[in-house]
């Protein structure tokens, strides 16, 4: 059968709290705001586009620092949500339309493309999209699931048959995404379509592999010091559950 692209439809309510409603959640955005701090913090106001940008998270973000947001993602349940977390907020625009369905980045600064590569069925032609449609000098934020982290982890819970099938099964759940991405693939992609690399970073170095995820918020907040220190560094930043990657495309 075809791979097909995924979206939230039906299972909105579900997908925000298992994402938002949890310390990987939780984690995963403030990690992803320290990966772009230097990008958007105390800049002039910059146009940015946050494709399947769910219910609205880092949209708010950045209309906090001063910027102007559309929104775009391609379930209409999940902008039903967005619409209701960010009623009153200035500076957002919320659109229907999936990646490709874009006819043009070219009005934007930032581009924000987080967790959407993993639940589509070729992430690769879909950067490449992306950079045909974004004007130069723009910048790309990227980050999508990692294979190699999903394959360690795996290994690490004893389950080797799921690793000799490639970590595919004929049911899939709907959570989670069918098409994480390997960095080195996504990164050597980047650079022959041109862009240029200014950052790379893991998101959630540590957390996914704790055997007790942390008790309190004082335990919490050691985590994240602890994953700010190393997310930029190798070999830590390759076991980020998430990969993440700031990409420019050349003036």
């Amino acid at each position: 059968m075809k791979e097909t692209d995924r979206n939230f439809d039906g299972i909105a309510d579900k997908f925000v709290r298992n994402i938002y409603g949890t310390t990987k959640g939780k984690l995963r955005h403030l990690l992803l705001l320290e990966a772009l701090k230097e990008t958007v913090t105390n800049k002039e106001p910059l146009q940015i586009a946050d494709i399947g940008g769910g219910s609205g998270i880092m949209s708010k973000a950045m209309v906090e620092q001063g910027h102007k947001v559309t929104l775009f993602d391609a379930s209409l349940d999940i902008l039903a949500l967005a619409q209701d977390y960010l009623k009153g907020i200035p500076n957002i625009t919320i659109e229907h339309a999936s990646l490709q369905s874009v006819p043009s980045y070219t009005a934007f600064d930032l581009i924000i493309c987080h967790a959407v590569l993993e639940w589509l069925a070729d992430p690769l032609a879909a950067i490449s999209l992306l950079y045909q449609r974004m004007r130069p000098g723009s910048r790309l934020s990227l980050s999508f699931f990692n294979r190699d982290a999903a394959l360690f982890s795996n290994a690490l819970y004893g389950n080797f048959d799921y690793i000799a099938k490639g970590m595919k099964v004929k049911n899939q759940v709907r959570l989670n995404p069918n098409n994480p991405q390997k960095p080195n693939d996504v990164i050597e992609h980047a650079r022959q379509l041109g862009f240029e690399v200014e950052k790379m970073a893991g998101i959630r170095c540590f957390h996914d592999y704790m055997k007790e995820k942390p008790a309190d918020d004082a335990q919490f907040n050691q985590l994240v010091e602890l994953e700010r220190l190393y997310m930029f560094q190798a070999p830590y930043c390759y076991l980020g559950k998430y990969f993440y990657l700031l990409l420019k495309k050349p003036a």
